[in-house]
Order: structure tokens, then C-alpha cells, then sequence
């Protein structure tokens, strides 16, 4: 892996993290006051999912990788990226308990984070699959 690529990576997690961080300020304010707290969660996650997914679509193909492998990786990487962007948001903005920050995935309390994080897994190789045809 050259610097270019890591560079390119890097790129997508910045976008991705500004992405969701706007969505979650969206959803608390524009959602929640009206759906109550978990609607806007459930609701949210599909709203995120396919905002993640816009972003890789545009993003992803610019890495330069060419097999499905590495595109899995990249979609751990990012999905891996997020987990922790997401604890540290909770934690040190926030300043929620670790209890609190995890509860985040934890698909029993509401929050369906962790399966918008295993679709991030797999959007690289699903982009890379629709974009072969390009």
C-alpha cells in the first residue's frame, strides 16, 4: 500500500466521519423532537446507511483497488474507523460513560448502529461489483 492510497482512505474516513456527525446533528434535532428517540434511531440508520453508501460510491473507486479482497478490507477499515469515531465522539464530546458510548451498539437498547456498520463492510465490494461495468 503506497502513500496515495493511504492518503485516498484516509479522505473517505474524514468525509464519511463529517457525513454522520451532520446526519447525527440532523437527527436530534429534526427527528427526535418528532419521532420520540428511538424512531429517529431506527429511521436513521437507514438515512445514515445510504448516505455512507453515496459517499463510497464516489469515493471508493478512486482508491485504485482491484480485488474483492481488498475491497472488503477497505469496508472493515472504514467500518473499524467509524466504530472508534463513534466511541470517541460519545466519550470525549459527549462526555458519555463507556457504558452509555457502547450502548450505541447494542441492537437490544434501540440503537442499530452495528448493522449499518457491517453494511459499511461490504459497500466497497458492493460499489466494485455495480461499477465494473463503468
Amino acid at each position: 500500500m503506497n502513500l496515495d492510497t493511504v492518503l485516498r482512505v484516509l479522505s473517505i474516513c474524514i468525509v464519511l466521519a463529517g457525513t454522520e456527525t451532520l446526519h447525527g446533528i440532523a437527527r436530534t434535532v429534526l427527528l427526535v423532537p418528532r419521532l420520540g428517540k428511538e424512531r429517529a434511531l431506527k429511521l436513521s440508520v437507514v438515512s445514515g446507511s445510504l448516505l455512507a453508501f453515496a459517499v463510497c460510491y464516489f469515493l471508493v473507486p478512486g482508491v485504485g483497488l482491484t480485488t474483492m479482497g481488498q475491497h472488503l478490507i477497505l469496508g472493515a477499515g472504514l467500518a473499524l474507523f467509524m466504530a472508534s469515531f463513534d466511541l470517541a465522539m460519545g466519550l470525549l464530546l459527549l462526555r458519555r460513560s463507556w457504558r452509555k458510548a457502547l450502548a450505541d451498539f447494542n441492537p437490544a437498547t434501540g440503537n442499530l448502529l452495528v448493522f449499518g456498520l457491517a453494511l459499511l463492510v461490504v459497500y466497497p465490494v458492493l460499489i466494485s461489483l455495480l461499477r465494473a461495468g463503468d
